[in-house]
């Protein structure tokens, strides 16, 4: 296992953190050569329409999208993260696809909305998640492919599907680990199981 945190733009660094605690030296990918050989990255949050721009500039969109639609790179979107990952609604910017969910940019509010409360995850041991909410997404759509683990005010803020997990929250700034490594082990459970077929 060998895990990356995309680091063109955004809160990169707290999510490298993350990995560190969790016993992972983290890999800032800022090329498609730094891509090769990871199992796992994170695709942080920041300014979705800056991200999209800057993954095209550096060739890296394409390259990402491609090893995530065959299996070979799990992928933990957060903010924009997310947004890039979710199917497209013709909306700026150009989404990749993978995830079977649409998300609205800044659909909780501005700079200035910005909240943090306690999420219930599914399957998460260690009582409720912190969530923060900055210029948040909203999933407007979730699939049959995907699956929400957590809910705000009714509405799904956290979605996991085959390889894949999505928060319109930064797990990465109040310090709590556990979507990290839920991602990190259900996404080698995953890759281990389609090495072996």
């Amino acid at each position: 296992m060998k895990a990356g945190v995309l680091a063109l733009q955004g809160s990169f660094e707290p999510h490298a953190a993350a990995l560190r605690r969790l016993g992972l030296e983290g890999v800032l990918v800022r090329s498609v050569e730094e891509l090769a050989g990871l199992t796992h990255l994170i695709l942080p949050g920041g300014e979705s329409t800056s991200l999209h721009h800057l993954l095209e500039l550096f060739g890296l969109r394409e390259a990402i999208r491609e090893r995530a639609a065959h299996g070979e790179l799990a992928l933990f979107g957060t903010c924009a993260g997310a947004i890039l990952m979710g199917a497209d609604d013709g909306t700026r910017p150009p989404r990749m696809g993978l995830l079977d969910a649409t998300l609205a940019r800044n659909a909780y509010g501005t700079q200035v909305d910005s909240f943090q409360a306690p999420l219930q995850v599914d399957g998460l041991e260690g009582g409720p998640l912190l969530a923060r909410f900055i210029r948040a997404p909203r999933f407007t759509q979730v699939g049959p492919r995907a699956r929400v683990l957590a809910r705000f005010d009714g509405q799904p803020v956290l979605v996991e599907q085959e390889g894949l997990l999505a928060a319109s929250f930064h797990p990465e700034l109040v310090g709590d680990d556990r979507l990290h490594a839920r991602f990190l082990g259900r996404a080698a459970a995953r890759l281990q199981a389609a090495h072996s077929r």
